[in-house]
């Protein structure tokens, strides 16, 4: 007996299904797990079938046919297809959830692809759904392209592959910033990736800023912006924002800083507001090099990151972060660049 993948479309009408089991199982062939796709086509159906050695791939075509399956695609599988495919799903998740960067070499298991590349941009307008090329988004910014050659992806494909995708993502966000730093005066911070349930909490962060740590942040004046502004900045469509937390005398929770990395194309825009007390501590250069970490991992060529040119604090923050960062001058306005180097770790 030999293992056999059989892919083919059949109407989606009561009764067409068992035509084509009963079809197969005319030649001997048992089916050992089946998996049902809809599709605008109809239903595709993907069976995992065990057939005699003396049943080959034309006969095999052939009793799908009989069986009024069409825009069939057959293969030799392996025993590791006999896994439930469910299970086999949840073993990939686990995977990703104790290691993000595994995620191109997870997409390619889930779905057979013959390549997995990640790019930055632009992100294509459609799926790919129905083709030999596979596109799926990144929360954080860029997409993966996944190539097959036989058979086309399903909608379900994609669906369970974007799922995953958004898993790696959250989970990355987890383990890379979920984090106690110790500064180097001895106190310790919590950072954490922020949402948009800690509007209060930054709130009382803008109120207990000066004017002039609002206006070296948000280039303005230094009245604080709006909560739907902050809103926007706390959810990013693309990038990530950081909080550091401490406890209050009165055992609550205070964000004492706000880090914004904001992406947009291959670069993404930095931005830092650090309470006046915990200010020359140590807790911006800190976040900016979670910020720097994150984005390689994302795959961002550059940071950029403007200040006024007289900001002697962020101009040291930038120093100590050690990294290229050529500089432009325009009036009393300053824009640095910090050079990175994309991680695309099991992307390709």
């Amino acid at each position: 007996m030999a293992l056999w993948r059989i892919r083919a479309t059949v109407d989606d009408r009561p009764g067409y299904l068992s035509v084509l089991t009963a079809s197969l199982a005319l030649r001997g062939v048992n089916i050992l797990a089946v998996q049902v796709h809809t599709t605008e086509a109809g239903a595709v159906d993907d069976f995992l079938v065990d057939a005699p050695d003396s049943v080959g791939e034309a006969e095999l075509l052939a009793a799908v046919e009989r069986g009024r399956g069409r825009d069939c695609w057959i293969s030799r599988s392996e025993a590791r297809g006999l896994a439930d495919q469910p299970t086999r799903v949840l073993g990939l998740a686990t995977r990703l959830v104790h290691d993000p960067d595994a995620l191109g070499e997870v997409l390619r298991s889930l779905l057979a692809a013959d390549t997995v590349t990640w790019r930055v941009a632009p992100v294509p307008d459609r799926s790919g759904v129905g083709t030999d090329t596979l596109h799926l988004v990144e929360p954080a910014g860029g997409y993966f392209v996944l190539h097959r050659a036989a058979p086309t992806f399903t909608p379900a494909e994609y669906a369970r592959a974007q799922a995953l995708v958004e898993l790696a993502g959250a989970a990355a966000r987890r383990l890379a910033e979920q984090v106690t730093l110790l500064l180097p005066d001895g106190a310790e911070l919590s950072v954490r990736p922020a949402s948009v349930d800690d509007l209060p909490g930054v709130l009382e962060l803008h109120g207990r800023c000066s004017p002039t740590s609002r206006q070296r942040r948000y280039l303005s004046g230094g009245a604080a912006p709006t909560p739907t502004r902050l809103r926007r900045l706390l959810d990013p469509a693309r990038g990530l924002t950081l909080l550091a937390v401490t406890v209050g005398a009165d055992g609550t929770d205070q964000v004492v800083a706000m880090a914004n990395l904001l992406g947009e194309g291959d670069e993404a825009e930095v931005a830092f507001l650090v309470r006046d007390d915990w200010q020359r501590r140590g807790v911006g250069t800190a976040l900016l090099r979670r910020l720097v970490a994150y984005a390689e991992r994302a795959g961002y060529a550059a940071l950029l990151l403007h200040t006024q040119a007289d900001n002697a604090a962020m101009l040291r923050t930038l120093r100590r972060l050690g990294r290229p960062a050529p500089m432009r001058l325009d009036e009393a306005l300053l824009t640095a660049t910090v050079v990175l180097s994309p991680i695309p770790v099991n992307r390709h």
